[in-house]
């Protein structure tokens, strides 16, 4: 429960940085389109490429951190399962062995009385 509350805080994060990425990189086209000079317009220009690769990592992060959230949450749920598995086995087992005991015991009086 705690690793799905973990990917979406993380999820949520990653979200807000790519919305701030995304609007730097629209502020930076929009002074560019702004700008009087050419070399001020290449300047934004190129600033705007920075940030929209700046997204795209982002992105990209975001894909693989989830991706590891999800492994993580599915071993932890293959490890309950195990886990869970092994209880009810040494249950079984321990219910078999008194079943016998009780049997034997029953046994051990029917033949005193």
């Amino acid at each position: 429960m705690a690793a799905a509350f973990t990917a979406k805080v993380h999820i949520k994060e990653t979200a807000m940085r790519i919305r701030t990425l995304s609007l730097a990189a629209v502020a930076v086209l929009a002074l560019g389109a702004a700008a009087c000079s050419e070399s001020t317009q290449e300047s934004a220009e190129a600033d705007a490429e920075a940030a929209a690769a700046n997204t795209g990592e982002a992105a990209e992060d975001a894909g693989s951190a989830l991706a590891e959230e999800a492994a993580q949450v599915g071993s932890a749920i293959e490890a309950g399962a195990k886990e869970a598995a092994q209880e009810v086995d040494e249950a079984t087992d321990r219910l078999a062995r008194e079943a016998r005991e009780q049997e034997a015991e029953t046994q051990t009086d029917a033949r005193g009385n």
